[in-house]
């Protein structure tokens, strides 16, 4: 940074904003920070009292903010994001689709190790609407290193931070089991609840058969859900240790793979994930999803969804944010559930 004459300033970069006040008319920036000066402003600047002004001097060994931020976008923007003009050096990436938005967590963190850095997104994992806002990037001094941002670059390694993840349009096989809703002594109402929470990604429950608590009569049924074009069954009720829930008993004698039986999230603690040896889902979902409003089947199903398997260190994260609140008014997913991965 250095004081120049403003007759000699074309071509450099203003160091700060440049105000101007026209009495009842406005206040505000003529010139803002950052600007290439050019020869027609030479008296605008002047006619502001501006006889020396404050400019960073380029000698091609440096990049203008907006420029570095573009680098940054280069390295940010990934499959199904879009992203914004540069503005007062800071660039913005939209979700382009409805989707899983998804970012590399671990190079995020090695690159905002970089002093001049700034990049700052949405958590990870989580569901975005098409042109909602997913990160933000720009550097923090006016004018950096073109060296630095070749090193952020190599350090990169040709990976993208950011992406969204388009959701498949799932078929799913749900079986309800519980000799009370077998027999007919009560209604249910789980089903509609997954039906709900399924379409609102597009998905649609293709089949649907209700079960006793016998293992032998469900693990017919979800053999017979197996064998059908279904790309997830989902199991309801029988998920507590009581000695008539037999679902997880179930699911593993139709050979299912389990994955996690009981997950560190209230509610939702006695959540089961499973895999057919064709990578087909299997869940087994507690009674709490039937009647909270937000719970482990709302963390797990965009997931599943966007085609993500489910492991088990996956399931053991969720305990740091796994408990919810319970609000007067649910803000979910816009509050702490679920959020400590």
């Amino acid at each position: 940074m250095k004081i120049v004459k403003t007759e000699d300033s074309v071509g450099m970069v203003l160091c700060h904003d440049i105000t101007e006040i026209v009495k009842g008319v406005r206040k505000g920036p003529a010139f803002r920070k950052g600007h290439i000066i050019r020869e027609e402003d030479i008296g605008k600047l002047l006619d502001l009292g501006k006889r020396n002004i404050y400019v960073y001097e380029n000698d091609g060994t440096m990049l203008h903010e907006d420029d570095a931020a573009a680098v940054l976008r280069d390295i940010a923007m990934g499959d199904n994001l879009k992203a914004g003009e540069a503005k007062e050096g800071r660039i913005d990436l939209c979700a382009y689709i409805d989707g899983l938005f998804i970012g590399d967590t671990e190079l995020l963190k090695k690159l905002n190790t970089h002093a001049e850095v700034c990049i700052a997104s949405r958590l990870s994992g989580f569901p975005v609407k098409a042109n909602e806002k997913c990160a933000g990037m720009r550097v923090i001094p006016l004018m950096v290193k073109k060296d630095l941002m070749e090193e952020i670059k190599a350090a990169a390694g040709g990976r993208h931070l950011f992406s969204v993840l388009p959701y498949k349009k799932f078929r799913c096989a749900v079986i309800t089991t519980g000799s009370e809703v077998y027999t007919g002594r009560i209604k249910d109402t789980f089903t509609p609840v997954i039906e709900e929470k399924l379409g609102a990604y597009g998905s649609v429950i293709s089949k649907h058969t209700v079960t006793d608590d016998s293992v032998e009569m469900t693990v017919s049924a979800i053999k017979e859900m197996a064998g059908s074009d279904a790309d997830m069954i989902i199991c309801t009720g029988g998920m507590s240790v009581d000695p008539d829930d037999r679902t997880p008993a179930s699911i593993r004698e139709a050979g299912a793979e389990i994955v996690s039986y009981g997950a560190p999230v209230l509610p939702g603690a006695m959540f089961l994930i499973s895999y057919l040896p064709d990578g087909r889902p299997v869940l087994g979902l507690p009674g709490c999803v039937m009647y909270a409003r937000s719970t482990i089947f709302d963390i797990i199903l965009p997931r599943l969804l966007a085609g993500i398997r489910i492991k088990r260190d996956f399931i053991a994260s969720l305990g740091n944010g796994g408990l919810c609140l319970s609000c007067d008014e649910c803000r979910y997913p816009n509050c702490t559930f679920g959020k400590g991965l």
